[in-house]
């Protein structure tokens, strides 16, 4: 029976604060399935050829948003076109801010495991409940100093592959420049990241910003670049505070600024928010009740595909909490689409 296959991120953020988590996964799974540790890229990849060799009907993944990320690329790599497995989110990060976007379950990853495990085994009966969202396919010419550097993907700071087969393609739910990479590097910088550190570091920010403090400078630097949409509109070459966008309404903390990713199939929500650090934090009530910004403060568009230029060097960006950076431009386009099991 082809059955479960979890990959476990030793790294992730609750993981490496656990480490019996492995071996309760191990017993939790029983028969029904394989729990793999994956502590590098080539392990990554030797799991995904194994699952795939396996047939897994589940993919299940313990680690935060990066986890997700690295691993979903990896299996992309791996099934070259095929439909992956459904795609079960265990949490077991930091954040797990697409598990919460796509309403999977909170609790501990061996609980969300045995309820995984339970209805696997009814699925003849009551099939597995799931929901469908396209990944965002980025790729660009990677820096010298292209880095993984958010603590939830698989062994940070890993080498990478000889010759990885997707390239410098990656793929993930959000991604963001300027002031999103800013407050993550603010984010990381400060000790084992936890949701706590998270809000201090948001409040921190605010505050930055109306006492025009060192801080918002840091982590609002703005972002000089022009942006074309699929149909040949382009937003002008300017400042912006950032340039992001999702296939999921959340980027974290419950704030929600996609709110139009479901508007159309097969296309995503990007904005160039060109507003100052003190106008964007004016409008974090309205991102959080999924409202838009009030006019004059964001260019926002559903498309397909955006290329972002920029006249500086690096371009750096973040993919689902991790950071990256490339020579530019960076091409986003919507990806192939997963199954994520909810309700279970």
């Amino acid at each position: 029976m082809p059955g479960i296959g979890v990959v476990f991120n030793p790294r992730s953020g609750r993981n490496v604060r656990d480490p019996r988590a492995a071996g309760r996964l191990m017993r939790t799974i029983g028969d029904h399935g394989v729990v793999r540790e994956a502590r590098s890229i080539d392990e990554l990849y030797r799991v995904a050829e194994d699952f795939r060799s396996l047939d897994i009907d589940v993919l299940g993944i313990s680690g935060g948003d990066g986890t997700n990320g690295v691993t979903i690329t990896g299996f992309l790599d791996v099934y070259e076109g095929s439909a992956l497995p459904q795609i079960a989110f265990l949490r077991g990060g930091t954040m797990n801010t697409v598990a919460n976007s796509v309403g999977v379950r909170r609790g501990r990853p061996e609980g969300l495991l045995h309820r995984l495990t339970q209805a696997y085994v009814e699925r003849a009966s009551r099939p597995l409940r799931d929901v469908e969202r396209h990944v965002l396919r980025m790729s660009g010419e990677e820096s010298a100093r292209e880095h993984d550097a958010g603590p939830a993907s698989v062994l940070p700071g890993a080498a990478p592959r000889a010759k990885p087969r997707g390239g410098s393609t990656k793929y993930g739910f959000i991604f963001g420049t300027g002031v999103v990479y800013g407050y993550l590097a603010e984010y990381y910088s400060e000790g084992p990241p936890n949701p706590v550190i998270a809000a201090k570091t948001l409040l921190r920010g605010v505050g930055s910003t109306i006492v025009r403090g060192e801080m918002i400078r840091r982590m609002a630097e703005p972002f000089r670049g022009s942006v074309e949409l699929d149909d040949g509109t382009v937003w002008d070459e300017r400042d912006y505070l950032a340039i992001a966008g999702g296939t999921i309404d959340q980027i974290g903390l419950n704030f929600r600024p996609f709110y139009r990713y479901g508007e159309r199939a097969g296309a995503f929500h990007v904005l160039g928010i060109h507003t100052s650090p003190f106008g964007f934090v004016k409008q974090l009530p309205r991102i959080w009740r999924a409202a838009p910004m009030r006019p004059g403060h964001t260019y926002e568009a559903i498309t397909t595909s955006v290329v972002v230029r920029s006249p500086k060097s690096p371009i750096r960006y973040m993919i689902d909490g991790d950071l990256h950076q490339c020579e530019g431009p960076l091409h986003v386009s919507i990806g192939p689409r997963v199954r994520i099991v909810v309700g279970t």
